[in-house]
């Protein structure tokens, strides 16, 4: 049986919550005790995914792109369940293909997955710190997990937009680590880089390079040292430890989950 009440009593936000990562994120932190928030673009399925998810989960719609809709999102949760203890920034887009690489890519396409993925990364950052700063236990306290990928690892030829993006991502989550550790806040900062995942995402990856989505998970696995493809509470879980009291000295770090395919 799983432990219950890794992170009873606190209030998380997740972006991204209506799918994916983002929604296992949300129910496992739900079931481990935390009041959530999750927020996604796509109303409709957000809004489902809170009502399927229990009493302990709602939802805002959420532009992550905007400076505006994030200050009042914050601003709503800490009104409304009484502060913010935890940020999990899982919102994300991707695209790849020939159209992708660094030869072809546009311009336009690459400033839409840098808005999504690197510019709300920075935006949620940004606003949560001091939310989590002042309603901490004593003014200090929190954590920020932002799932990043492996394609912000290695190279990513065929995704170079979405790779550069990624890659930004951990840099970043490093220089927020940094920034509030040495002003004392108690906020930590971690990235998780998830490999091929069993989410809409990782299918429209799978389906991108074979002629079927079942072609494209087989090439997948054998590119994976455990030959499988990962399922989105894979993630959630690496998730719930940055996110509860069990990794309190861990911050800065960039925690890869995929298979083994980063190992070498």
């Amino acid at each position: 049986m799983a432990e219950t009440g890794r992170v009873a009593g606190k209030v998380a936000m997740v972006t991204g919550g209506a799918s994916g990562i983002g929604r296992a994120c949300g129910r496992l932190l739900a079931e481990q005790g935390a009041r959530v928030r999750i927020l996604d673009q796509n109303a409709a399925d957000g809004a489902q995914a809170a009502e399927a998810l229990g009493p302990n989960v709602s939802f805002a719609a959420l532009d992550v792109r905007d400076e505006d809709a994030w200050i009042a999102a914050i601003a709503a949760v800490v009104s409304d369940l009484g502060g913010l203890d935890i940020l999990i920034n899982a919102a994300g887009i991707f695209m790849n293909g020939a159209e992708h690489n660094p030869e072809n890519a546009s311009l336009a396409n690459w400033q839409a997955i840098h808005a999504v993925n690197m510019e709300g990364v920075f935006l949620g950052c940004k606003h949560a710190i001091p939310a989590m700063r002042d309603s901490g236990p004593d003014g200090v306290g929190g954590s920020i997990v932002n799932i990043s990928s492996v394609a912000g690892l290695r190279a990513s030829s065929h995704a170079a937009a979405y790779g550069a993006s990624k890659g930004g991502v951990r840099q970043y989550s490093k220089s927020v680590a940094q920034h509030c550790a040495r002003r004392g806040y108690g906020i930590r900062c971690n990235s998780i880089h998830p490999g091929s995942i069993e989410t809409p995402m990782g299918q429209h990856a799978m389906s991108g390079v074979a002629a079927t989505l079942d072609e494209g998970r087989e090439r997948y696995k054998k590119g994976i040292p455990l030959k499988a493809i990962g399922e989105p509470d894979d993630i959630a879980y690496a998730a719930l430890y940055l996110a509860c009291g069990e990794s309190k000295y861990v911050t800065g770090q960039e925690l890869t989950v995929d298979g083994g395919v980063m190992m070498g």
